[in-house]
This record gives structure tokens, sequence and C-alpha cells, in this order.
């Protein structure tokens, strides 16, 4: 499956992301991270949700998922002020 959201598109089959159709190097967690975001895009998520998802029930940290994310937006060229790509709600 390929999404295709601003100048970006997410390769599901080749676990690949492409910016303006250069591929961009992400690591797995983030990939994994993004695919699952795009996959839920018309929900909220939650952080257990998304431990489940990426890190397959593993014991991470709040701080790992944190970094994933903000690894995540900067690989679509967002930040944590203007969250234009992804989002995210205080408490959920």
């Amino acid at each position: 499956m390929i999404y295709q959201f601003g100048d970006y598109s997410l390769d599901t089959k080749l676990l690949e992301l492409r910016t303006g159709g250069v591929p961009s190097a992400v690591e797995p967690q983030v990939f994994s991270l993004l695919s699952y975001l795009v996959e839920n895009r018309d929900q909220v998520v939650s952080k257990d949700e998304i431990f489940a998802a990426v890190w397959e029930g593993r014991i991470v940290s709040d701080a790992t998922l944190n970094s994933r994310i903000n690894a995540a937006r900067r690989a679509l060229g967002d930040n944590g002020r203007e969250q234009t790509v992804i989002r995210t709600v205080h408490r959920r």
C-alpha cells in the first residue's frame, strides 16, 4: 500500500518513505510509527495503542516514544510547535 500526503509517500510494501520522490532514510521503528499513524489517521490513537502496534507489547519508556515521534516529525519536516503532519493531544 502506498499512502500519499503532501510531498510525501509511504510505501508499506517496500518499507520506504519518499520525499518529493526521493527515498528518505528512517529507522525501522520510526517507519512503523509513521505507518501506524497513517493507517489510523482518522482517529486519535493512545500511547498504549502505539506501544502495542510498534513495539508489539515490549515495555518501553515514554521517552522512547517521544524520541521516535520527534524523529518522525523531522523526517516529515514537521515540528512539535506547528504539528502540521503529526499532532499530539495532551493527555491522550
